[in-house]
């Protein structure tokens, strides 16, 4: 997958992964691999960048914890994090819904995009590309 699809989208996934329960950064990378089959196998200069993102505004908390010796960095939702998580969610499901009506071919609100307007959906096919 292109870093250009990722854009925007990652803040995003990070929360949606974390909703599952704390973790540390490996595991975030891990976790979002997996999860998506392989497609999102991201560096860790992209997924770090992004957990202080969301740490600032206030959507992630994290704290030190000692694994094997270890010392490790977990990250976990806040309350907000958590609300953010799910309208992000909420949001993507209709963008995507919308994206596949475009792609697939189908109808939007019963107006078949190129039409000539007769439908009674005012502005409807202007609207693209003002």
């Amino acid at each position: 997958m292109s870093q250009d699809m990722m854009r925007g989208h990652l803040d995003g996934l990070v929360l949606a992964v974390l909703t599952t329960g704390p973790s540390h950064g490996y595991g975030l990378i891990d976790a979002l691999r997996d999860r998506s089959g392989g497609a999102f196998d991201l560096p860790e200069g992209s997924v770090y960048p992004a957990l202080h993102r969301l740490e600032r505004a206030g959507l992630v908390a994290s704290g030190w914890s000692e694994v094997a010796g270890r010392r490790r960095r977990v990250y976990s939702l806040t309350a907000a994090g958590r609300r953010s998580a799910e309208e992000r969610r909420s949001e993507w499901r209709s963008f995507s819904a919308a994206v596949e009506r475009v792609f697939g071919g189908g109808e939007a609100g019963g107006a078949a995009v190129g039409t000539t307007g007769t439908t009674g959906t005012t502005g409807a096919v202007g609207a693209v590309g003002a």
